[in-house]
C-alpha cells in the first residue's frame, strides 16, 4: 500500500503547510535529500498542546504531539515533492522533548513519531533517530522534530 492510500485508509488528511515562525524554509532539498526544518504539534498553525512533558503534559498527549509533528512534517514534505509516493526512505528523526526536571522517558514521547512512520511507510519508515530534553522549546511547544528523507 501507498503512503497516499494508507494516510486516506487512517482517515488523515494533511493540513496545508505551516508558516514558518521565524527566518526559515519548512525544507530544504539538495539532490534526493530533503532537510526538513522542526515541526510543532500544531493543528490549522494552533499548538496543541503547552508546557513540560512530565508536568504540564503526559506522556500519553506527548506521543500523540510526536504524532502531530510527523503529519505536519509530511505536509511539508508533499509541498516540496507534490506525493508522497516519492519517499524512498526516512533517513533520520531528530526530537527535542520539552522535559520537566528528571523527566526520562524522551524516548517513548518520540516512538509516537517513529511508530506513525512505520505504519504509514512500512519498511521505507524505519529511521536512524535522537531524542533529546531540552529545557524549553519555541512557543512553549512540548517536543519538536526535523526530519532527513530520501526522494525518488
Amino acid at each position: 500500500m501507498t503512503p497516499e492510500t494508507k494516510l486516506k485508509e487512517m482517515g488523515i488528511e494533511l493540513p496545508e503547510t505551516a508558516t514558518p515562525k521565524g527566518s526559515y524554509i519548512p525544507v530544504n532539498q539538495t539532490g534526493n535529500l530533503l532537510f526538513l526544518s522542526g515541526q510543532l504539534p500544531t493543528k490549522s498553525n494552533t499548538l496543541i498542546y503547552t508546557g513540560h512533558v512530565g508536568s504540564d503534559v503526559t506522556l500519553e498527549q506527548a506521543q500523540e504531539a510526536a504524532k502531530l509533528c510527523m503529519i505536519n512534517s509530511l505536509a511539508a514534505i508533499k509541498a516540496q515533492i507534490k506525493n508522497l509516493d516519492r519517499v524512498k526512505k526516512i533517513v533520520k528523526l531528530q526530537s527535542f522533548v520539552n522535559s520537566a526536571p528528571g523527566f526520562t522517558m524522551q524516548h517513548i514521547v518520540t516512538n509516537g513519531a517513529s511508530d506513525f512512520l512505520a505504519e504509514v511507510f512500512g519498511r521505507k519508515g524505519a529511521h536512524a533517530r535522537t531524542a533529546v530534553a531540552v529545557p524549553e522549546l519555541p512557543l512553549g511547544s512540548p517536543i519538536e522534530i526535523e526530519m532527513i528523507v530520501e526522494v525518488e
